[in-house]
């Protein structure tokens, strides 16, 4: 086709004169698609609110994908590879060197606005002004301490030295490749651009709950560049997928029926994204559309199924008790009954989900995929095509973030089975809105409680009643429910308990895995009810705590004994008392809030890594390990342990993550990452020094965790969970206004792998936590549709009102644990809602009970 001047807009790109085609939908397009120009990422597109997709514009910084090509006609645009070479070096620097950066898909946007800043202001550029500045700059990761220290560090024109590496266990260092996805050079799944690449979009449901009468792709294949279009009838092997109940449709058929929003009903493949895209929607579907089951308790009670071919509700029931809760509580000389309710909460993860796959000449399929479990990918897919999992080979591309949004399937399996069929590249990335509706949410929980203690504050009793929304599909969210049950009574030693927790099946958006996996909202409660029966008793929030906290030897939750890790929960509380003290006597609003998380699966599951470490001819070390990248870190954790085993150095080890070996354990879940991880490529170093670091030999390490039990195993003091993490956090707020001023969090991770990397992961955690406790909900309305569907609507906290967080890293050794690990990730908001819930209280006088608390504001 021979493009005329009205086809075409000219503009300077880098420095070169650049002729694009006019038919782009932004600049963010024309850049990523055309040009090849990748830096800038798409997070949002086209809605500008993340600013993952910064450029300069004639010097100014904007969010590319607001920008029509005509309104940057005659325009300079400078994306991130078009800045001097000595200066990309310095600000990668600067961001890896603070460690501003943990999943990496918001960094290169930050980075070109921090060099606009810089431009403009120099040294006089101050905190305030770079907080304000960052408002168009979502980062979901990081909790923007360090990007803001990063951006103060680049202005200050003090010589910035080259990051390093850490250079063993126990060490600070930059992450790994940090300064790579600083500046966008590290390619994510829809950065990459195979040879005789096609794309892919996919139809989602237009109801939530809707009988499937017919589906006619004519509409879209008559669209000139449409290639194919595919639905249920097209899949060789199995409709249906999942973790652990294969209960969730990659397609829903003819004759079918919806049970959500996000089902995906066709993929249509085309010869650019936005032709995909435009005809994926023009597919004519006709349903007979049927009432929702929206209400949790109802849905419970109804004899309608609300999955296609499912029967009954009930997606599982988690119980257990010990003593007698009633004769407790009668007996107590202060009792406390209330009812607590939690939200449906996005992850927001800022890369929308993407997958590539690509046709073999050997007849098998690569594909790349971000999600958390690359061999359950591998797996399912091969599946879904009816084919040996031994010609489906998975590589995971680190992805940009997910916090357990990313476990289930969302488009691999639809893209694969686009890819096997026509034997050409294919890669499907969902737009912002798609994701929104597709992956699995925080459960929203209703957490009734009665609680009592004597009259020196001393705990007596416990009985929790849970019902959690669950969604349509059972993902892992019989798990999350298992795990609120466990952890009803947070870190406190209770004689008398009795719990039951149930997640049950809606037409609601899916709920499963997103960080704190249920302990987050049950502790919401239990803390809300420690504060209730302290107040009672007439002593302090800390006092309370100090009296209850479990400690070695001591039973907790479901009977388990603990062992001397939990030692790591008074000393959290101690590490905070100076702090609270100290703001008591300044007359702060103070909340005090404490938490424990389990690392691991637990509940009687057999949990296996493996790694394997492989020594190349020139002395490098590839160290291959089974878990998911998503800016937690821990590649570089796998590289620390290499470093510290082998002795060899750290710009010597680079990481893999693909199915070619036998390594899988599962998804990436449960902050067991870094326990298991470590431990496995431990023994791998172990066996390549014992077996005389031959180059070319695989050398297998295997960490194995099987001593834990299940809650129904009928055992009187079973040990659910081989390891718990602990944390104290204290939320400080202006007493007239309730404004919070600064968090103080005490984490006990039992080692500390990276502490820069490990206070990220805290410092990002309470940020989401203050989220959840405060604005952040993903609500469903009476048909089951998602109502915020923008990354604005979702109420993230923008840098300017994000208050200061104190990190304290505490070490408390978990036992037979390599190196005394006991994780971060999840613990980090745990504590966090209780806490704030308890400062405003100490406002107001008013006791919360629901989740976000804008919708119970301050009274002031």
């Amino acid at each position: 086709m021979t493009l005329t001047g009205a086809d075409v807009v000219t503009l300077t790109v880098n420095g070169e004169e650049r002729s694009v085609r006019a038919d782009h939908p932004h600049l963010l397009a024309a850049l990523r698609e055309e040009l090849g120009l990748t830096a800038a990422k798409d997070g949002c597109a086209p809605s500008g609110q993340c600013g993952c997709c910064t450029v300069l514009i004639d010097d100014k910084a904007v969010v590319s994908c607001q920008m029509s090509l005509d309104r940057v006609a005659g325009k300079s645009v400078t994306t991130l590879e078009g800045f001097d070479p000595a200066e990309r070096d310095r600000l990668a620097r600067g961001f890896a060197a603070t460690g501003a950066l943990q999943c990496g898909f918001c960094t290169p946007g930050i980075v070109v606005r921090a060099k606009n800043l810089i431009d403009k202001k120099g040294t006089d550029l101050d905190r305030s002004t770079i907080e304000g500045r960052l408002g168009a700059h979502l980062c979901r990761c990081t909790g923007y301490t360090k990007i803001v220290e990063a951006i103060e560090l680049l202005a200050s024109g003090e010589p910035i030295p080259e990051p390093q590496l850490p250079d063993g266990i126990g060490k600070r260092g930059s992450k790994y490749e940090g300064q790579e996805l600083s500046l966008g050079d590290r390619d994510f799944i829809d950065d990459m651009r195979p040879q005789g690449l096609l794309h892919a979009a996919v139809r989602l449901a237009d109801h939530a709950r809707a009988d499937v009468i017919r589906i006619d792709v004519g509409p879209a294949l008559a669209m000139e560049g449409v290639v194919a279009a595919y639905t249920a009838a097209d899949v060789p092997g199995d409709l249906r997928v999942g973790i652990i109940y294969k209960d969730w449709p990659v397609f829903i058929p003819e004759g079918g029926r919806t049970s959500y929003t996000g089902d995906v009903m066709a993929i249509v493949v085309a010869e650019t994204v936005q032709l995909a895209r435009a005809a994926a929607e023009a597919i004519d579907i006709q349903y007979n559309v049927l009432t929702p089951l929206t209400d949790p308790a109802a849905a419970l009670e109804s004899e309608e199924p609300a999955v296609w071919e499912l029967d009954g509700n009930e997606l599982s029931r988690s119980v257990y008790s010990r003593g007698n809760v009633d004769e407790a509580l009668a007996a107590s000389a202060h009792t406390v009954h209330e009812v607590f309710t939690t939200q449906r909460v996005e992850q927001a993860f800022l890369e929308p989900e993407s997958t590539l796959a690509v046709p073999q000449e050997d007849g098998s399929l690569y594909v790349y995929s971000g999600g958390q479990g690359v061999w359950d990918d591998r797996n399912q897919i091969a599946a879904v095509l009816g084919i040996e999992t031994s010609q489906v080979v998975v590589e995971l591309v680190s992805n940009g973030g997910a916090f357990g949004g990313k476990e289930d399937l969302s488009n691999q399996a639809q893209t694969a089975l686009a890819a096997w069929l026509l034997k050409r590249p294919v890669k499907c990335t969902f737009t912002r809105e798609q994701s929104l509706h597709v992956h699995a949410k925080r459960h929203p929980i209703r957490i009734e409680l009665w609680a009592g203690c004597d009259a020196d504050g001393t705990l007596t009793a416990l009985k929790a009643r849970m019902i959690g929304d669950s969604g349509p599909y059972a993902s892992v969210g019989m798990k999350v429910l298992e795990r609120a049950a466990g952890h009803a009574s947070g870190p406190y030693v209770l004689p008398n308990i009795d719990v039951e927790a149930i997640a049950v099946r809606t037409n609601n958006s899916v709920c499963g895995a997103f960080r704190g996996f249920g302990a987050n909202q049950a502790q919401f409660a239990m803390e809300g009810v420690v504060d209730r029966l302290a107040e009672a008793a007439g002593i302090s929030s800390w006092d309370m705590r100090s009296r209850n906290v479990i400690t070695p030897g001591a039973v907790w939750g479901p009977g388990q004994v603990m062992d001397d890790g939990s030692l790591g929960a008074r000393m959290c509380l101690e590490a905070v008392k100076p702090h609270y003290d100290a703001a008591t006597a300044d007359g702060k609003a103070v909340g005090l809030g404490l938490g424990l998380k389990n690392s691991g699966l637990g509940n009687g599951f057999k949990e296996i890594a493996k790694a394997v470490v492989r020594f190349d001819e020139d002395g490098a070390v590839e160290v291959r390990h089974c878990w998911t990248e998503m800016g937690q870190g821990v590649h570089t954790v796998a590289l620390q342990v290499a470093v510290e085993e082998l002795g060899v150095p750290a710009n010597k080890v680079r990481v893999v993550v693909d199915t070619t070996r036998e390594l899988g354990a599962g998804q990436t879940t449960g902050s067991r990452g870094t326990l298991m991880g470590a431990g496995s490529v431990a023994e791998a170093c172990k066996a390549a020094i014992a077996g005389g670091r031959q180059p070319g030999v695989d050398y297998e390490g295997t960490y194995i965790v099987d001593w834990t039990n299940k809650l129904e195993d009928g055992v009187e003091n079973p040990i659910i969970h081989s390891t718990f993490g602990y944390a104290a956090q204290l939320v400080i707020a202006d007493k007239e206004t309730g404004l919070i001023e600064r968090v103080v969090a005490a984490h006990d991770v039992g080692k500390a792998i990276n502490p820069m990397l490990c206070e990220g992961q805290v410092e990002g955690a309470v940020h989401m936590g203050l989220g959840y406790a405060l604005s952040e909900d993903f609500p469903c309305d009476d048909e089951g549709r998602p109502t915020n569907m923008t990354l604005r609507s979702l109420d993230i906290i923008r840098p300017k009102d994000m208050p200061a967080v104190d990190v304290i890293l505490v070490e408390a050794p978990q036992p037979n644990s390599p190196y005394g690990i006991k994780g971060v990730g999840e613990i980090g908001l745990v504590p966090t809602a209780g806490a704030v819930a308890a400062a405003w209280h100490a406002v107001d006088g008013k006791w919360r009970t629901s989740l976000p608390m804008k919708n119970d504001p301050l009274e002031v």
